[in-house]
């Protein structure tokens, strides 16, 4: 590996490097408060928004992986630099779109750019601090930064359109990301890995194409119904991408995206299943919640970004205890515990009605991000344990594509079920089917924790 010089200061590059982070984040929840004034705006329905949301996570998802060989490859500053530009070039589009068509395009390049970025910020942030006691606090802030990306995107969004428009929180992007441009260009010198793995071109067409499909035909059976002939043909490519996915990956051996050798592990198999349920379940609900919150209780926008503050608070807030209480029991109970308590309170959003007042809400909003807070860390910290330490970098960014692909079909999922705003009763009975089924799906990933996860079985006990 070439020496990890960097022309700033440690604490310069770390400041540089949570900046990028802290926008791809941002732009996982920003753009949900703002999805009605979209739709309004651009005469969007609801599979419109879908893919609005549902294009940027599927290219970040798609190519997540990827991007981190590519660093090792051919240097994480290139890469982190030319993420940076995709981001801020594509954020100018985002914000400038006529249509749908442009709008959801743009999208999926700014998900590109925060493929490029994301995995790159952390390669940097390590080279920058040799010092393990000293990376681990460099570590522990940038894990701080992103959390506060989760409450500060809605309520950033709802503030944003209802002063600026909807178009603002795209435009917001561009001067950020030119300054950290500028300044990553400035202070990060340029590091690779001297025996990195090949780009696994095939994995990332045949993984994208399996991805792209499953959502396409979610989200379109929702718009024409589930014998309509695109979703059909849909169905069958993700059919025929499955096995050729398999396939592919089992002929590349150690230089696949996704390594047979790492899948054959149950713990590691458990983590990544349940971090998809995860996001499955909560991007799923908060897609049409947001819709629910300002398309049937008629709150604003901003009003709409402050009532959910108490779902992410807890999350942002109780991360870092999950993180330690993981490390010291192991991942299995931290994990069941927090899929036990967001299971209570996705089922209580089920009271929630048209005329409901917030403190019906509120309830369920402080379980959910309390569950989330404790699970989060927790699967986090199980796949990376499950594998060698040198697969360490390797299995965090499987597991972030884990959350990134169900978080994509969850939205996709809860759109077709839920359907359009304007229906109504119709629609708050589908809201409340989203939020059992996710409910549903993280109890049965609480007992596959509990029976697959490392850690200890009951409360003081051995891990």
């Amino acid at each position: 590996m070439d020496p990890a010089r960097h022309a700033g200061s440690p604490r310069t590059v770390l400041v540089v490097m949570c900046a990028g982070y802290f926008l791809v984040l941002l732009d996982v929840t920003i753009v949900n408060v703002a999805l009605p004034a979209i739709g309004s705006g651009l005469g969007a329905d609801v599979g419109g928004l879908q893919w609005v949301v549902d294009g940027y996570a599927l290219a970040l998802a798609s190519l997540m992986l990827t991007s981190g060989t590519a660093g090792d490859l051919y240097g994480h500053r290139r890469v982190v630099l030319a993420g940076l530009a995709v981001f801020g070039a594509a954020s100018l589009a985002c914000g400038l779109a006529p249509g749908i068509p442009v709008l959801v395009a743009a999208r999926v390049a700014q998900g590109v750019g925060a493929a490029l970025l994301l995995p790159g910020t952390l390669a940097i942030i390590s080279r920058a601090f040799p010092d393990d006691a000293a990376r681990a606090r460099a570590i522990g802030v940038w894990a701080g930064i992103g959390s506060l990306a989760l409450p500060a995107g809605p309520l950033l969004g709802g503030a944003l359109t209802e002063a600026f428009g909807w178009r603002a929180i795209f435009l917001l992007n561009v001067p950020i990301v030119l300054v950290a441009l500028v300044w990553a260009a400035a202070t990060v010198r340029e590091s690779r890995e001297e025996r990195a793995r090949r780009l696994d071109l095939p994995g990332v067409l045949l993984g994208g194409l399996l991805l792209l499909a499953t959502t396409y035909a979610f989200i379109e059976g929702g718009r024409a119904g589930a014998g309509s002939p695109q979703v059909l043909v849909a169905v069958l490519v993700a059919v025929l991408a499955l096995p050729a996915l398999a396939l592919a990956e089992l002929r590349r051996g150690d230089d696949a995206m996704l390594p047979v050798s790492l899948l054959r592990r149950p713990a590691f198999d458990a983590a990544n299943v349940t971090a998809g349920i995860m996001n499955l379940g909560t991007l799923g609900t908060l897609f049409v919640l947001m819709l629910f919150l300002q398309s049937v209780q008629h709150r604003s926008a901003l009003l709409a970004g402050l009532a959910v503050i108490p779902l992410f608070a807890p999350l942002a807030v109780i991360a870092p205890f999950g993180g330690r209480i993981t490390s010291r029991i192991g991942a299995r109970l931290p994990a069941a515990a927090g899929l036990l308590i967001a299971t209570a309170g996705l089922a209580l959003l089920v009271r929630a009605g048209a005329h409901s007042a917030y403190p019906v809400l509120l309830p369920g909003f402080l379980l959910w991000g309390t569950g989330m807070g404790l699970l989060t860390p927790a699967v986090v910290a199980a796949a990376i344990e499950a594998v060698p330490g040198e697969r360490a970098g390797l299995a965090s960014g499987m597991n972030n594509t884990a959350r990134q692909t169900g978080g994509a079909i969850g939205i996709a999922v809860a759109g077709a079920v839920a359907g359009q705003p304007a229906d109504g009763t119709r629609f708050v009975r589908g809201f409340h089917a989203v939020a059992l089924g996710a409910a549903g799906l993280y109890a049965a990933a609480a007992v596959l924790a509990l029976v697959l996860l490392p850690g200890a079985l009951f409360p003081g006990g051995e891990r």
